[in-house]
């Protein structure tokens, strides 16, 4: 018989969200690497192991992957709701993140991973400032971070010019190439914050130390509008003039495209993460997904930050990215549970460029979540992948793991004191000058 460290048995087992689950599963853990997949009966013969996790109610299934966020801007929850992104940046955004400092950062990305944990969630794409900072917090958390510092024309709390933030990217990469859970890329924030030089040079780092290029693009009609003024062509077309539209890209919201640029987007093999609450709650626009599930764009979704969504709830995510699309098109069968969740999972790994992702397959990483089916809302189950996606919530996933490690186990964190972090709230607030409307 052979030996490992874990196995984990539960009612249903989720592979890939578009092949049939298994009934009455088990999977084999080793090394934080998948050593065996099956029937539990089969696996129980086959392996003996120093855990072995029963959950007859569970659905086992791979981490969800979060391709868009900010993560310490959990800080700024709330503080400007219900107005338009140029607005909602320039006057309420940008002013309080001037306080910001490594520090603050560190203990926002703290309270978003604990969040995220929360919520299934085992892997995240993020952009901001202080990044070394939020790579900390995530690599103390256990969970998996693709982090790049925000490039800007201007100044920003962390870096004096886009020239400075530049350099930092270099740095990050030679402190955490490396690192089994961090990955840097390059992010130019937008076409119309970034100067031309700046998003040369972004490029050209970019393409010598072969990282992903993540950047927001096409997410209102201003910026439409302002960079045909500017540049006169769209911002996928502008940008890929220069070079940054790539297999390596991965642009964030995409809902001011028109068809030309999809296919742009397409032939240049580039990755969308899709933000369907933010670009809601900002009033941007819905992003033309089924178009570009139909020009085979591969797409991922992503929450955004906490100030313009307000959560970082991928489940959440995947069932408004679903039924969206569902009423925009008047087409039911346009983006169906299966694709939303392989958008959270299987998509985004290989937008990532991660085949050892976002599947429960044998050799691939044990980054998994479990939620507890025996729940009102959840039975009956005749399709696990459409309760995923429809009806399961935060409060359904009971335990989470990544390479292996328990991040929560029966709904306690394992690597996070979330009674420590919300008594460190208050003080974090008051050195931001914010303080919580009672």
């Amino acid at each position: 018989m052979n030996s490992a460290e874990t196995i984990i048995t539960g009612e249903t087992l989720i592979t890939d969200p578009h092949e049939s689950p298994i009934s009455t599963g088990a999977l084999v853990i080793d090394k934080g690497i998948i050593a065996d997949i099956g029937k539990k009966e089969e696996i129980l013969k086959r392996w003996q192991a120093d855990e072995i996790v029963h959950k007859p109610a569970g659905l086992i299934m791979p981490g969800l992957i979060n391709c868009h966020t900010h993560a310490p801007m959990t800080l700024l929850r709330g503080i400007a709701d219900d107005l338009p992104l140029k607005e909602w940046l320039e006057k309420h955004i940008f002013p309080a993140e001037s306080r910001l400092t490594s520090d603050l950062v560190y203990f926002g990305a703290e309270l978003a991973c604990a969040e995220m944990i929360r919520a299934g969630t085992t892997s995240f794409v993020d952009m901001y400032l202080f990044e070394d900072s939020v790579a900390k917090a995530a690599a103390q958390s256990g969970m998996r971070a693709w982090v790049g510092e925000g490039i800007f024309d201007f100044p920003t709390p962390a870096f004096s010019s886009g020239e400075e933030a530049l350099k930092e990217t270099r740095r990050l990469y030679e402190k955490w190439h490396n690192h089994p859970l961090i990955t840097i890329t390059v992010d130019p924030h937008t076409p119309y914050t970034c100067s031309k030089p700046l998003l040369e040079k972004s490029r050209d780092i970019a393409k010598d130390l072969d990282l992903l290029i993540v950047t927001h693009l096409a997410e209102t009609a201003w910026e439409d509008g302002e960079i045909r003024r500017r540049f006169g062509t769209t911002p996928a077309r502008y940008l890929d003039s220069l070079g940054l539209i790539t297999p390596n890209t991965l642009a964030a919201h995409c809902v001011c495209l028109g068809s030309k640029d999809i296919k742009l987007l397409s032939n240049k093999r580039a990755c969308v993460a899709h933000c369907p609450e933010s670009n809601l709650k900002l009033g941007s626009g819905i992003a033309p997904v089924a178009e570009m599930l139909q020009e085979n764009i591969t797409v991922t979704l992503g929450t955004d930050g906490t100030a313009s969504n307000n959560d970082l709830d991928m489940l959440t995510e995947m069932d408004i990215a679903a039924k969206l699309q569902k009423g925009v098109t008047k087409d039911p069968t346009v983006v169906s549970a299966h694709d939303a969740l392989a958008m959270a999972t299987t998509w985004a790994a290989r937008a990532l460029k991660r085949d050892d992702l976002g599947r429960l397959k044998k050799g691939c990483q044990a980054d998994l979540a479990i939620l507890d089916m025996e729940q009102v809302h959840l039975r009956p189950t005749f399709d696990p992948i459409s309760h995923i996606v429809y009806a399961a919530k935060q409060g359904d996933v009971t335990d989470l793991m990544v390479a292996g490690k328990w991040l929560m186990r029966d709904r306690c964190l394992t690597t996070l004191d979330e009674e420590e972090l919300l008594k460190k709230l208050p003080n974090a607030l008051e050195k931001l000058g914010l303080s919580r409307k009672e």
